[in-house]
């Protein structure tokens, strides 16, 4: 179907990108500036900013306690932003969504960013805050069941690597994952899918841009050749935890996505793909207020409760 209107009304109001090389700060400024204030946020029974103390120093994350209760399942959240924008702020409203939704408590993780923190990181603080969070469990309330990991476009890439990396260490306690619209092939041969041509403008993100916004990642010195960086390159998927991935009819990145599924159920992995009709990329952090698109939270909270 053609991109949602509302979608293409946004897409059309928009100004043309300045000219020049991207410029990170003006860019998270900008960023910033369209966070909501708490009193317009979707309540929960709490929010609470701390830190995790991890081997890979302190992390600062945000818990979501989506009801009062005695224990919860967990799902720790990774924001997207190509690795260099993005923040718990600018996902504050994803992270909310999710935690009401699922019923799970919420811990969104503000790992460091590119370029002023070189590959890997940003992926070695979303993983150690997933131990952290197994080992914290009594202080988390976790029922110790569900544990799931969940991002979206870039902080997807680390969803699909933080699972690889828990199954080559044992780390056998993550139950789901959940990757929306994610980026898993980051040498962007416009050759390589066919989304890459189908997609390239006119819908948001675009195929020319990919380069330019994942190159403060890739320039710190993330090789799209190690599937830790480009999943999808990843030779063995066997053991990886069930997954849901969420793709987006009109979204460059869909078709990587949509065959990381078909490897995963190769590989005898519970997989489900699911692709969005009329969405672009972003679809979850900028237009989940539709109804149409608002049900993805919907269809993660049913996929959480599968087998756990």
């Amino acid at each position: 179907m053609a991109l949602h209107p509302e979608i293409a009304k946004v897409i059309a109001s928009l100004p043309a990108p300045p000219p020049g090389p991207l410029d990170p700060e003006a860019m998270r400024a900008g960023e910033e500036a369209t966070v909501p204030p708490l009193d317009e946020r979707l309540p929960l029974h709490s929010v609470e900013d701390t830190t995790a103390q991890t081997p890979a120093g302190d992390v600062p994350v945000r818990i979501y306690t989506p009801v009062d209760a005695e224990a919860y399942g967990l799902l720790v959240y990774f924001h997207g932003g190509a690795f260099f924008l993005g923040s718990l702020d600018t996902h504050d409203h994803v992270a909310r969504s999710l935690a009401k939704e699922t019923g799970l408590k919420v811990v969104s993780v503000g790992y460091r960013r590119a370029p002023e923190a070189a590959f890997p990181a940003g992926l070695q603080d979303c993983y150690a805050v997933v131990r952290w969070v197994a080992d914290n469990g009594e202080r988390l309330a976790w029922d110790g069941a569900a544990l799931a990991i969940a991002g979206d476009s870039s902080g997807g890439t680390f969803v699909a690597a933080v699972a690889a990396m828990a199954h080559d260490e044992g780390f056998d306690r993550i139950t789901h994952q959940v990757l929306f619209y994610p980026s898993l092939d980051l040498d962007f041969d416009v050759d390589r899918y066919a989304s890459l041509r189908e997609n390239a403008v006119g819908y948001g993100m675009e195929t020319a841009g990919l380069k330019p916004f994942n190159a403060f990642y890739l320039d710190s010195g993330a090789d799209p050749a190690d599937p830790l960086v480009s999943p999808i390159k990843r030779a063995d998927l066997t053991g990886l935890p069930p997954a849901l991935i969420v793709t987006a009819e009109h979204d460059p990145l869909r078709d990587e996505g949509e065959l990381y599924g078909q490897r995963l159920k190769q590989a005898g992995v519970d997989v489900t793909v699911s692709r969005y009709a009329g969405a672009g990329h972003g679809f979850v952090q900028h237009f989940s207020w539709l109804p149409a698109y608002h049900r993805v939270f919907e269809e993660t909270a049913a996929f959480l409760r599968s087998g756990s």
